[in-house]
């Protein structure tokens, strides 16, 4: 069977930059596609030299490799554009994934396009698409929609700032997170949601080690007892709140305390003392106080 038989029917054109996604793991990932592209260009640019160079090696591929990353990437790009516009083609590729999703090739995208030349993106592996792949029915609060919001702040007030915004959001929220600060980022998200809430812990993807977990945040502690080790690569993903299409729960006289009060404590303990005044549970009342912050 000739593999490559639909990719030499594909266009191929010149002075065109190939965004080209590369294994996250497991090096049978790489699409046919990828792999055609990879050995006709005349150069590609990557995020490590040595790293990118042990994935070329591993398919027999010989070509110029030009360093590509986060510090260097304005100044790269007017490298790469030079060498498009003398008719060559070249390709990019971060260490893993999917180039310009948390990885650089964002800026060099923009700049070659600004250059006048063309992008060619392929599609392929990425940690994010995998992850929510297999989140099952982890999107049904917001009709299959999710947001990515990349790798969560190192500094633990920027971190909580953004976990609060997907507290109160009504589609599933996905980040990258590192695995020296997993634990201490589980320990804030118990803090910031509802018991009820599920939270996705996506571990290793496509490695021997894999695991997704979907686990409410009440019974977060218990399964971080039985962690051994928090090594390796994480997506993590907070389930959306559930939209109440019901009126208010709350009578004239609750709403105006509410609105006194709110601003000054967080969803969580406030949706706790409604709960204790009102009768009315502390899930329902917390899904209240996120869809009037959204109207």
């Amino acid at each position: 069977m000739d593999l490559f038989k639909f990719a030499r029917g594909q266009s191929f054109p010149a002075g065109t930059l190939y965004l080209v996604p590369t294994p996250i793991g497991n090096l049978a990932d790489i699409t046919i596609r990828a792999l055609h592209i990879l050995s006709q260009v005349d150069g590609i640019a990557c995020e490590d030299k040595r790293h990118s160079a042990m994935l070329l090696n591993a398919y027999g591929i010989s070509k110029p490799l030009y360093a590509l990353h986060e510090h260097n990437e304005i100044s790269a790009s007017a490298y790469l554009l030079e060498k498009l516009r003398n008719g060559e083609r070249w390709a990019y590729i971060s260490d893993a994934g999917t180039p310009g999703i948390s990885d650089p090739g964002a800026i060099l995208c923009e700049e070659i396009k600004k250059g006048g030349c063309q992008i060619c993106p392929l599609p392929g592996p990425s940690a994010i698409t995998a992850a929510v792949s297999g989140a099952g029915d982890f999107l049904k609060h917001g009709n299959g929609g999710f947001q990515f919001l990349g790798f969560l702040p190192a500094k633990a007030n920027q971190r909580d700032e953004l976990l609060k915004v997907a507290a109160t959001s009504n589609i599933s929220s996905f980040f990258y997170e590192a695995p020296h600060r997993i634990e201490s980022t589980l320990n804030s998200i118990l803090i910031h949601l509802d018991g009820e809430r599920k939270v996705l812990i996506a571990k290793e993807l496509s490695k021997i080690f894999e695991e997704i977990k979907v686990i409410t945040v009440q019974d977060l502690p218990d399964w971080m007892k039985t962690v051994e080790s928090w090594q390796g690569e994480y997506v993590l993903g907070i389930e959306g709140v559930a939209r109440s299409d019901s009126p208010s729960s709350f009578d004239e006289h609750t709403l105006q305390w509410i609105s006194a009060i709110n601003g000054r404590i967080g969803h969580k303990e406030l949706s706790e003392i409604i709960s204790q005044i009102t009768g009315i549970s502390k899930k329902d009342a917390y899904r209240e106080l996120i869809e009037k912050k959204e109207e």
